[in-house]
Protein backbone atom coordinates (compact mmCIF):
# COMPACT_ATOMS: atom_id res chain seq x y z
CA UNK A 1 0.00 0.00 0.00
CA UNK A 2 1.53 3.31 -1.12
CA UNK A 3 1.17 6.45 0.98
CA UNK A 4 2.34 9.95 0.02
CA UNK A 5 3.25 12.35 2.83
CA UNK A 6 3.66 16.05 2.05
CA UNK A 7 6.14 17.81 4.33
CA UNK A 8 9.50 16.83 5.86
CA UNK A 9 9.38 18.98 8.98
CA UNK A 10 8.53 17.14 12.21
CA UNK A 11 5.20 15.33 11.72
CA UNK A 12 6.06 14.06 8.23
CA UNK A 13 9.27 12.15 9.09
CA UNK A 14 7.74 10.73 12.29
CA UNK A 15 4.69 9.53 10.38
CA UNK A 16 6.86 8.07 7.60
CA UNK A 17 9.01 6.21 10.13
CA UNK A 18 6.05 4.51 11.81
CA UNK A 19 4.20 3.79 8.57
CA UNK A 20 7.19 1.90 7.20
CA UNK A 21 7.51 -0.02 10.47
CA UNK A 22 3.90 -1.12 9.96
CA UNK A 23 4.64 -2.32 6.43
CA UNK A 24 3.44 0.60 4.29
CA UNK A 25 5.39 1.94 1.31
CA UNK A 26 6.00 5.64 1.93
CA UNK A 27 7.08 8.61 -0.17
CA UNK A 28 7.69 12.03 1.41
CA UNK A 29 7.65 15.09 -0.85
CA UNK A 30 9.12 18.37 0.41
CA UNK A 31 9.17 21.75 -1.35
CA UNK A 32 12.57 22.68 0.08
CA UNK A 33 15.58 21.46 -1.92
CA UNK A 34 17.09 19.64 1.10
CA UNK A 35 16.33 18.99 4.77
CA UNK A 36 15.66 22.44 6.15
CA UNK A 37 18.26 24.42 8.08
CA UNK A 38 16.40 27.73 8.15
CA UNK A 39 17.07 28.80 11.72
CA UNK A 40 13.79 28.19 13.48
CA UNK A 41 13.36 28.37 17.20
CA UNK A 42 13.44 26.09 20.21
CA UNK A 43 10.56 23.65 20.65
CA UNK A 44 9.51 21.46 23.56
CA UNK A 45 9.05 17.71 23.71
CA UNK A 46 7.09 16.40 26.68
CA UNK A 47 6.64 12.89 28.08
CA UNK A 48 4.48 11.27 25.32
CA UNK A 49 6.66 12.65 22.50
CA UNK A 50 9.80 11.67 24.40
CA UNK A 51 8.45 8.14 24.80
CA UNK A 52 7.68 7.90 21.07
CA UNK A 53 11.15 9.22 20.25
CA UNK A 54 12.68 6.65 22.58
CA UNK A 55 10.84 3.86 20.73
CA UNK A 56 12.28 5.26 17.50
CA UNK A 57 15.79 4.93 18.94
CA UNK A 58 16.56 8.64 18.58
CA UNK A 59 16.20 9.89 22.16
CA UNK A 60 19.97 9.94 22.85
CA UNK A 61 20.52 12.19 19.82
CA UNK A 62 17.68 14.46 20.90
CA UNK A 63 19.13 14.81 24.39
CA UNK A 64 22.59 15.51 22.94
CA UNK A 65 21.12 18.38 20.90
CA UNK A 66 19.11 19.88 23.77
CA UNK A 67 19.58 23.63 24.03
CA UNK A 68 20.83 23.37 27.61
CA UNK A 69 18.97 26.54 28.62
CA UNK A 70 18.31 26.22 32.36
CA UNK A 71 18.19 29.85 33.57
CA UNK A 72 16.22 32.97 32.73
CA UNK A 73 16.90 36.65 33.39
CA UNK A 74 13.59 38.53 33.03
CA UNK A 75 13.53 42.32 32.72
CA UNK A 76 10.09 43.95 33.05
CA UNK A 77 10.12 46.94 30.72
CA UNK A 78 11.68 49.90 32.51
CA UNK A 79 13.34 47.81 35.24
CA UNK A 80 17.07 48.10 35.84
CA UNK A 81 17.54 44.70 37.42
CA UNK A 82 16.24 41.36 36.22
CA UNK A 83 14.33 38.68 38.04
CA UNK A 84 16.42 35.52 37.82
CA UNK A 85 14.70 32.15 37.46
CA UNK A 86 15.86 28.54 37.54
CA UNK A 87 14.01 27.15 34.50
CA UNK A 88 14.88 23.58 35.42
CA UNK A 89 12.58 23.96 38.44
CA UNK A 90 9.70 25.01 36.18
CA UNK A 91 9.96 22.06 33.83
CA UNK A 92 10.89 19.65 36.60
CA UNK A 93 7.66 20.49 38.43
CA UNK A 94 5.50 20.19 35.33
CA UNK A 95 7.07 17.18 33.63
CA UNK A 96 9.35 14.33 34.60
CA UNK A 97 10.40 13.98 30.95
CA UNK A 98 11.08 17.11 28.93
CA UNK A 99 13.64 18.46 26.50
CA UNK A 100 14.00 21.74 24.64
CA UNK A 101 15.60 21.40 21.21
CA UNK A 102 15.97 23.54 18.10
CA UNK A 103 13.27 22.67 15.60
CA UNK A 104 15.70 22.12 12.73
CA UNK A 105 17.77 19.74 14.84
CA UNK A 106 14.66 17.74 15.70
CA UNK A 107 13.54 17.59 12.07
CA UNK A 108 16.98 16.34 11.00
CA UNK A 109 17.01 13.63 13.68
CA UNK A 110 13.57 12.32 12.70
CA UNK A 111 14.49 12.41 9.00
CA UNK A 112 17.67 10.43 9.61
CA UNK A 113 15.77 7.81 11.62
CA UNK A 114 13.74 6.61 8.63
CA UNK A 115 15.51 7.83 5.51
CA UNK A 116 16.85 4.37 4.55
CA UNK A 117 13.31 2.97 4.35
CA UNK A 118 11.44 6.01 3.02
CA UNK A 119 11.56 7.61 -0.43
CA UNK A 120 12.29 11.31 0.13
CA UNK A 121 11.69 13.68 -2.80
CA UNK A 122 13.04 17.18 -2.18
CA UNK A 123 12.52 20.25 -4.33
CA UNK A 124 8.98 19.39 -5.43
CA UNK A 125 5.40 20.05 -4.41
CA UNK A 126 1.91 18.67 -5.03
CA UNK A 127 -0.27 20.60 -7.48
CA UNK A 128 -3.38 18.38 -7.67
CA UNK A 129 -4.91 15.35 -5.95
CA UNK A 130 -7.72 13.38 -7.64
CA UNK A 131 -10.40 11.51 -5.65
CA UNK A 132 -8.94 8.27 -7.05
CA UNK A 133 -5.47 9.01 -5.67
CA UNK A 134 -3.65 10.36 -8.73
CA UNK A 135 -1.25 13.10 -7.65
CA UNK A 136 0.33 15.73 -9.86
CA UNK A 137 3.55 17.53 -8.99
CA UNK A 138 5.30 20.74 -9.99
CA UNK A 139 8.29 18.84 -11.41
CA UNK A 140 7.86 15.06 -11.26
CA UNK A 141 5.54 12.98 -13.43
CA UNK A 142 2.07 12.14 -12.02
CA UNK A 143 1.87 9.13 -9.71
CA UNK A 144 -0.92 7.23 -8.04
CA UNK A 145 -1.05 6.67 -4.27
CA UNK A 146 -3.55 4.86 -2.11
CA UNK A 147 -3.53 7.64 0.52
CA UNK A 148 -2.18 11.19 0.84
CA UNK A 149 -1.29 12.89 4.13
CA UNK A 150 -0.70 16.61 4.53
CA UNK A 151 2.05 17.16 7.11
CA UNK A 152 3.04 20.48 5.58
CA UNK A 153 2.43 22.91 8.40
CA UNK A 154 0.14 25.80 9.20
CA UNK A 155 0.03 27.00 5.58
CA UNK A 156 -0.59 23.49 4.25
CA UNK A 157 -0.69 23.09 0.49
CA UNK A 158 -2.54 19.76 0.79
CA UNK A 159 -5.22 21.35 2.98
CA UNK A 160 -5.70 24.13 0.46
CA UNK A 161 -6.05 21.70 -2.45
CA UNK A 162 -8.51 19.39 -0.70
CA UNK A 163 -10.38 21.52 1.85
CA UNK A 164 -10.18 25.05 0.46
CA UNK A 165 -8.59 28.37 1.37
CA UNK A 166 -6.80 28.67 4.71
CA UNK A 167 -8.95 31.64 5.74
CA UNK A 168 -11.90 29.27 6.26
CA UNK A 169 -10.12 27.47 9.10
CA UNK A 170 -7.52 29.85 10.51
CA UNK A 171 -8.34 31.87 13.65
CA UNK A 172 -5.97 34.73 14.50
CA UNK A 173 -5.42 34.81 18.28
CA UNK A 174 -4.06 38.33 18.45
CA UNK A 175 -0.28 38.06 18.24
CA UNK A 176 2.71 37.71 15.92
CA UNK A 177 5.97 35.81 16.18
CA UNK A 178 9.38 36.66 14.75
CA UNK A 179 12.65 34.71 15.04
CA UNK A 180 16.09 35.64 13.77
CA UNK A 181 19.53 34.08 14.00
CA UNK A 182 22.27 36.11 15.70
CA UNK A 183 26.00 35.64 16.37
CA UNK A 184 26.55 33.55 19.47
CA UNK A 185 27.32 35.32 22.73
CA UNK A 186 29.50 33.24 25.13
CA UNK A 187 27.92 34.92 28.14
CA UNK A 188 24.55 33.56 27.05
CA UNK A 189 25.37 29.89 27.58
CA UNK A 190 22.51 28.21 29.41
CA UNK A 191 20.51 31.42 29.90
CA UNK A 192 17.41 32.95 28.32
CA UNK A 193 17.47 36.76 28.43
CA UNK A 194 13.95 38.20 28.29
CA UNK A 195 12.38 41.65 28.16
CA UNK A 196 8.63 41.87 28.82
CA UNK A 197 6.38 44.87 28.31
CA UNK A 198 2.72 45.56 27.65
CA UNK A 199 1.85 43.83 24.41
CA UNK A 200 5.39 42.74 23.57
CA UNK A 201 8.01 40.26 24.74
CA UNK A 202 11.50 39.71 23.33
CA UNK A 203 14.11 37.15 24.26
CA UNK A 204 17.50 35.82 23.26
CA UNK A 205 19.00 32.40 23.90
CA UNK A 206 21.62 30.06 22.51
CA UNK A 207 22.14 26.33 22.38
CA UNK A 208 25.20 24.65 23.81
CA UNK A 209 26.17 22.97 20.50
CA UNK A 210 25.44 25.94 18.19
CA UNK A 211 27.79 28.71 17.17
CA UNK A 212 24.84 31.08 16.98
CA UNK A 213 21.90 32.38 19.00
CA UNK A 214 18.20 33.08 18.41
CA UNK A 215 16.21 36.21 19.14
CA UNK A 216 12.49 35.61 19.64
CA UNK A 217 9.87 38.36 19.35
CA UNK A 218 6.20 38.13 20.33
CA UNK A 219 3.86 41.09 20.02
CA UNK A 220 0.13 41.71 20.22
CA UNK A 221 -2.13 43.29 17.64
CA UNK A 222 -5.84 43.95 17.96
CA UNK A 223 -6.30 43.27 14.26
CA UNK A 224 -4.58 41.25 11.59
CA UNK A 225 -1.80 43.26 9.98
CA UNK A 226 -1.24 43.87 6.29
CA UNK A 227 1.57 41.54 5.22
CA UNK A 228 2.31 38.58 2.97
CA UNK A 229 4.16 35.41 4.00
CA UNK A 230 6.68 35.92 1.18
CA UNK A 231 7.25 39.67 1.78
CA UNK A 232 10.24 39.50 4.14
CA UNK A 233 10.95 43.23 3.90
CA UNK A 234 7.46 44.04 5.19
CA UNK A 235 7.78 41.47 7.98
CA UNK A 236 11.01 43.03 9.23
CA UNK A 237 9.41 46.46 9.02
CA UNK A 238 6.54 45.32 11.26
CA UNK A 239 8.98 43.82 13.76
CA UNK A 240 11.02 47.03 13.99
CA UNK A 241 7.88 49.09 14.47
CA UNK A 242 6.69 46.89 17.32
CA UNK A 243 9.96 46.70 19.28
CA UNK A 244 12.21 49.69 18.59
CA UNK A 245 13.07 51.59 21.76
CA UNK A 246 12.01 48.81 24.11
CA UNK A 247 15.55 48.31 25.51
CA UNK A 248 19.13 48.68 24.23
CA UNK A 249 19.44 44.87 24.16
CA UNK A 250 16.37 44.57 21.95
CA UNK A 251 17.57 47.39 19.67
CA UNK A 252 20.86 45.51 19.19
CA UNK A 253 18.96 42.37 18.19
CA UNK A 254 16.85 44.36 15.75
CA UNK A 255 20.09 45.77 14.32
CA UNK A 256 20.87 42.28 13.02
CA UNK A 257 17.66 42.05 10.98
CA UNK A 258 19.31 42.92 7.67
CA UNK A 259 22.32 40.68 8.34
CA UNK A 260 20.67 37.61 9.83
CA UNK A 261 21.20 34.39 7.81
CA UNK A 262 17.78 33.06 8.84
CA UNK A 263 14.51 34.86 9.58
CA UNK A 264 10.99 33.66 10.38
CA UNK A 265 7.77 35.62 10.82
CA UNK A 266 4.14 34.59 11.11
CA UNK A 267 0.88 35.31 12.84
CA UNK A 268 0.02 33.21 15.87
CA UNK A 269 -3.11 31.49 14.62
CA UNK A 270 -5.08 28.35 15.40
CA UNK A 271 -6.55 25.94 12.89
CA UNK A 272 -10.10 24.94 13.71
CA UNK A 273 -11.51 22.24 11.44
CA UNK A 274 -14.50 19.94 11.99
CA UNK A 275 -12.61 17.09 10.36
CA UNK A 276 -9.04 16.58 9.15
CA UNK A 277 -9.96 13.90 6.60
CA UNK A 278 -11.67 13.84 3.23
CA UNK A 279 -11.72 10.75 1.02
CA UNK A 280 -8.19 9.37 0.70
CA UNK A 281 -6.61 12.46 2.25
CA UNK A 282 -5.97 13.39 5.88
CA UNK A 283 -3.92 15.98 7.76
CA UNK A 284 -1.51 15.65 10.67
CA UNK A 285 0.22 18.11 13.01
CA UNK A 286 0.01 21.84 12.32
CA UNK A 287 -1.56 21.17 8.91
CA UNK A 288 -4.68 19.91 10.64
CA UNK A 289 -4.80 21.30 14.15
CA UNK A 290 -2.14 23.91 14.88
CA UNK A 291 -2.95 25.32 18.36
CA UNK A 292 -0.73 28.38 17.82
CA UNK A 293 2.98 28.76 17.11
CA UNK A 294 5.20 29.24 20.20
CA UNK A 295 2.30 29.05 22.67
CA UNK A 296 0.45 25.77 22.13
CA UNK A 297 2.82 22.80 22.41
CA UNK A 298 2.31 22.04 18.74
CA UNK A 299 5.51 20.01 18.34
CA UNK A 300 4.60 17.37 20.92
CA UNK A 301 1.07 17.34 19.50
CA UNK A 302 2.46 16.74 16.00
CA UNK A 303 4.68 13.84 17.14
CA UNK A 304 1.81 12.19 18.99
CA UNK A 305 -0.59 12.75 16.07
CA UNK A 306 1.82 11.18 13.57
CA UNK A 307 2.32 8.14 15.78
CA UNK A 308 -1.43 7.69 16.32
CA UNK A 309 -2.27 8.07 12.62
CA UNK A 310 0.28 5.43 11.61
CA UNK A 311 -0.95 3.11 14.35
CA UNK A 312 -4.62 3.45 13.43
CA UNK A 313 -3.88 2.82 9.75
CA UNK A 314 -2.01 -0.36 10.72
CA UNK A 315 -4.76 -1.44 13.10
CA UNK A 316 -7.35 -1.01 10.32
CA UNK A 317 -5.21 -2.94 7.82
CA UNK A 318 -4.87 0.18 5.67
CA UNK A 319 -8.63 0.79 5.48
CA UNK A 320 -8.74 4.58 5.67
CA UNK A 321 -12.51 4.65 6.13
CA UNK A 322 -11.97 3.01 9.52
CA UNK A 323 -8.57 4.44 10.36
CA UNK A 324 -9.15 8.16 9.74
CA UNK A 325 -12.19 8.45 12.08
CA UNK A 326 -10.35 6.43 14.75
CA UNK A 327 -7.35 8.74 14.45
CA UNK A 328 -9.55 11.82 14.81
CA UNK A 329 -11.33 10.38 17.86
CA UNK A 330 -8.02 9.54 19.52
CA UNK A 331 -6.63 13.04 18.99
CA UNK A 332 -9.76 15.16 19.52
CA UNK A 333 -9.39 15.72 23.27
CA UNK A 334 -5.66 16.50 22.97
CA UNK A 335 -6.36 19.06 20.25
CA UNK A 336 -9.19 20.76 22.14
CA UNK A 337 -7.06 20.99 25.26
CA UNK A 338 -4.11 22.43 23.33
CA UNK A 339 -6.27 25.14 21.77
CA UNK A 340 -7.66 26.25 25.12
CA UNK A 341 -4.27 26.26 26.84
CA UNK A 342 -2.65 28.16 23.96
CA UNK A 343 -5.01 31.11 24.44
CA UNK A 344 -4.13 31.28 28.13
CA UNK A 345 -0.38 30.94 27.52
CA UNK A 346 -0.43 33.72 24.92
CA UNK A 347 -1.83 36.15 27.49
CA UNK A 348 0.88 35.18 29.97
CA UNK A 349 3.81 35.37 27.55
CA UNK A 350 2.64 38.66 26.03
CA UNK A 351 0.96 40.59 28.88
CA UNK A 352 -1.96 42.81 27.98
CA UNK A 353 -1.43 45.31 30.82
CA UNK A 354 1.13 46.66 33.26
CA UNK A 355 -0.52 44.48 35.88
CA UNK A 356 0.13 41.47 33.65
CA UNK A 357 3.81 42.41 33.27
CA UNK A 358 4.07 42.80 37.05
CA UNK A 359 2.34 39.45 37.53
CA UNK A 360 4.75 37.72 35.15
CA UNK A 361 7.73 39.15 37.01
CA UNK A 362 6.25 38.42 40.45
CA UNK A 363 5.48 34.85 39.45
CA UNK A 364 9.05 34.41 38.28
CA UNK A 365 10.34 35.89 41.54
CA UNK A 366 8.20 33.55 43.65
CA UNK A 367 9.54 30.55 41.76
CA UNK A 368 13.04 31.66 42.75
CA UNK A 369 12.41 32.25 46.47
CA UNK A 370 9.75 29.75 47.57
CA UNK A 371 10.89 26.60 49.38
CA UNK A 372 11.02 23.58 47.02
CA UNK A 373 7.69 22.08 48.16
CA UNK A 374 5.72 25.31 47.86
CA UNK A 375 7.52 26.16 44.64
CA UNK A 376 6.44 22.88 43.06
CA UNK A 377 2.84 23.44 44.15
CA UNK A 378 2.84 26.96 42.70
CA UNK A 379 4.32 25.74 39.43
CA UNK A 380 1.73 22.99 39.06
CA UNK A 381 -0.93 25.70 39.17
CA UNK A 382 0.78 27.94 36.61
CA UNK A 383 2.38 25.69 33.98
CA UNK A 384 -0.82 24.67 32.18
CA UNK A 385 0.73 23.96 28.79
CA UNK A 386 3.47 21.70 30.13
CA UNK A 387 1.03 19.76 32.30
CA UNK A 388 -1.42 19.24 29.45
CA UNK A 389 1.13 18.02 26.94
CA UNK A 390 2.89 15.94 29.54
CA UNK A 391 -0.35 14.10 30.36
CA UNK A 392 -1.42 13.11 26.82
CA UNK A 393 -2.02 9.36 26.60
CA UNK A 394 -1.97 7.20 23.47
CA UNK A 395 -2.38 3.53 22.71
CA UNK A 396 0.65 1.30 22.30
CA UNK A 397 0.54 0.12 18.69
CA UNK A 398 3.51 -2.21 19.07
CA UNK A 399 1.24 -5.26 19.06
CA UNK A 400 -0.38 -4.26 15.74
CA UNK A 401 0.72 -6.71 13.04
CA UNK A 402 2.66 -5.52 10.01
CA UNK A 403 0.78 -5.49 6.73
CA UNK A 404 3.54 -7.48 5.06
Amino acid sequence: MRILVSGAGVAGPVLAYWLTRHGFEVTVVERAPAPRRTGGHAVDLFRPAMHISEKMGVLPRIEERATGVTRMALYPEGARRPVRVDLSRIFGAASDRHVEIMRDDLSEIYHDAGRDDVEYVFGDSITAISPGGEVRFENAAPRRFDLVVGADGLHSNVRRLVFGDESRFSAFIGAYLGVLTLPHSPGLDGELLMHAGVGRTAGMYGARHLGEARALFLFRSERELDWHHRDVHRQKELLRGAFQGMHPDVDRWLGELDRTPAFYFDSISQLRMDTWSRGRVTLVGDAGYCPGAAVGGSTSLAVVGAYVLAGELARAGGDHERAFPAYERAMAEHVRGSRAVALSVAKTLVPTSRLGVRGLAEGARLISVLPPGLGRAFLRLTTKSARLHNSMTVDDYAAVHRLV
